[in-house]
């Protein structure tokens, strides 16, 4: 099964609750009127999109039905799919260059899948023809480095990594300088997955961002949050206190094939103007790959 087909499984939950959803509202009206847009509204906000998103979305599509004078509720459906599909927004791939070394750095509470992610995630970049390295700079869980050590086994790719309690930062020193001398394409550096205490996270991220950029000055830089889809609206809460204490680029949003919510994809998008650039639909290692726009739109839209 190619990933597309994976996406369309994984995507299921969602499309019944939300697509269907959609189907009904606008098949049990003769025209569209408000009655429409008050059933619309609760099922926007129920499949997780978030209220603020939700009147976005609504007061778009009024003004296109009163511009256009649209009556015929299949119409107005129509309308309403094109203003979700440029809500998800375009694919922002991960940016390689000739010549220069992308190093990403990860981060993420645990519990979202963030250490299989990054496995996963260095699967996909090596199997497109680049060399890929990791750091085990999550010192502060139990087990974190044994476990990445063993996806990183999976991934066929190397692990730089130091004891239990060791410094962040160290371990990335360590890893900056294997990068270079093993002729790395990509770097991906695994971090602390912890956000009870944000001073100490801003601290250890500040301290390891310095190391790449001294070590690593010519470097292409991500900073990628792993978030649980099936989270739903905390997931976005949980992005904006991280967003609070790094410069993230990018998600990487899991576990897709466990939600009928799959418009969180949308809610992030629109509420944090964060792209989403890496997506998991299931749990083995070549279950998340880039996010496609269109693979996303031909998925869950398909009609």
């Amino acid at each position: 099964m190619g990933f597309f087909d994976k996406l369309k499984k994984g995507l299921t939950k969602t499309k019944k609750a939300f697509v269907s959803g959609i189907d009904t509202i606008f098949g049990a009206y003769e025209e569209v009127g408000e009655d429409l847009f008050d059933d619309l509204e609760e099922l926007l906000v129920c499949s997780d999109i978030g209220a603020e998103t939700a009147m976005e979305i609504l007061d778009r599509l009024r003004d296109r039905v009163y511009e256009d004078r649209i009556t015929v509720p299949n119409v107005a459906k129509i309308e309403l799919f094109d203003i979700l599909s440029d809500m998800i927004g375009e694919s922002e791939p991960i940016v390689y260059e000739k010549g220069k070394m992308t190093v990403i750095l990860v981060i993420g509470v645990n519990g979202v899948g963030k250490t299989t992610s990054i496995a996963k995630m260095a699967y996909d970049i090596k199997r497109n023809g680049k060399k890929v390295l990791l750091a085990a700079a999550d010192t502060f869980r139990a087990a974190a480095i044994d476990q990445l050590a063993v996806w990183a086994d999976r991934a066929g790719v190397d692990l730089i990594s130091q004891s239990e309690g060791s410094d962040p930062a160290a371990v990335v020193f360590d890893a900056a300088a294997a990068a270079k001398k093993r002729g790395a394409d990509v770097l991906i550096i695994d971090t602390a997955g912890r956000l009870h205490n944000k001073k100490n996270l801003m601290n250890e991220l500040e301290k390891i961002n310095r190391v790449i950029s001294r070590e690593l000055p010519d470097a292409i830089r991500e900073t990628l949050l792993v978030l649980d889809a099936t989270t739903g609206q905390n997931a976005v809460i949980q992005a904006k206190e991280f967003k609070n204490v790094a410069n993230i680029t990018g998600l990487v949003l899991t576990k897709l094939d466990g939600t009928a919510k799959g418009g969180i994809v949308i809610s992030i998008r629109k509420e944090l103007g964060i792209p989403v650039k890496f997506v998991g639909v299931g749990e083995k290692i070549d279950d998340l790959q880039p996010f496609d726009h269109n693979d996303f739109i031909g998925a869950l839209f398909e009609r």
